[in-house]
């Protein structure tokens, strides 16, 4: 897969004119933008078709959480929408994981186009093994991530979204093929912000990962896409 194929970059910003700007001066550069809760929260659907109307993918990154049926309809309604891919919270069960699946295919089916990617989180790159502790979570968080992909997996998710950090023992545990997407992804030359659990680009691929995640080092830059071409470069 060519670098740009890998590279996935987070608007994660609450304003859908300074999107498009950054959507627009990397694509064809980048082929894929993860739309987050803060931009999807402001401007809806529309930021999904805004990314998609300069023919490039969308990640819903949603993180659906609920009891079964409300993340199944989500799931429908996000597929509908034409998403390339997104994602539920692996830690909300079987019966949650499941009607998740069966609604993107089902879905896909009636419309007659090709399913998004489905993929669990995991365990969330800002948490530490104290983070597990304090909501009752006994194991490290090694531990739960290895758990969560096995049952996302078993679920017949298409893979998970967890930290660079746990890449090789997900590929060690749910083998292939297996979709990981790494967020937390940060340069050396960037700042680490608010992640704990963060990898290099070329780390994260040299030890397995599908697909990187890079918001503020790309879109915070005054110049994104010397910022994101940079990125690709090293991933190269």
């Amino acid at each position: 897969m060519a670098a740009s194929n890998k590279l996935i970059v987070a608007l994660d910003m609450g304003d859908l004119k300074k999107a498009e700007k950054i959507v627009r001066s990397l694509t064809p550069l980048v082929k894929m933008f993860k739309v987050g809760k803060e931009l999807f929260t402001t401007a809806g659907p529309e930021a999904v078709k805004m990314v998609r109307h300069h023919k490039a993918g969308v990640f819903l990154d949603l993180k659906f959480h609920d009891i079964p049926n409300t993340v199944g309809a989500a799931c429908a309604a996000a597929t509908r929408l034409g998403v390339s891919m997104l994602n539920v919270h692996a830690s909300g069960g079987k019966q949650m994981l499941f009607q998740a699946v069966q609604a993107v295919h089902k879905t896909s089916a009636e419309l007659k186009i090709k399913p998004p990617i489905l993929l669990g989180v995991t365990v969330l790159t800002s948490l530490t093994d104290q983070d597990l502790k304090d909501i009752g979570v006994s194991q490290k968080i090694t531990r739960q991530v290895e758990r969560l992909a096995r049952l996302s997996k078993n679920c017949g998710l298409d893979g998970v979204v967890a930290s660079g950090q746990e890449i090789t023992l997900i590929r060690k545990a749910a083998g292939a093929p297996f979709m990981i997407v790494t967020p937390g992804v940060r340069p050396l030359w960037a700042a680490h912000g608010d992640q704990k659990r963060v990898i290099t680009p070329k780390k994260a691929i040299d030890d397995g990962a599908d697909f990187i995640v890079v918001g503020r080092p790309i879109t915070e830059n005054p110049d994104p896409e010397a910022a994101a071409k940079k990125i690709l470069n090293e991933i190269s």
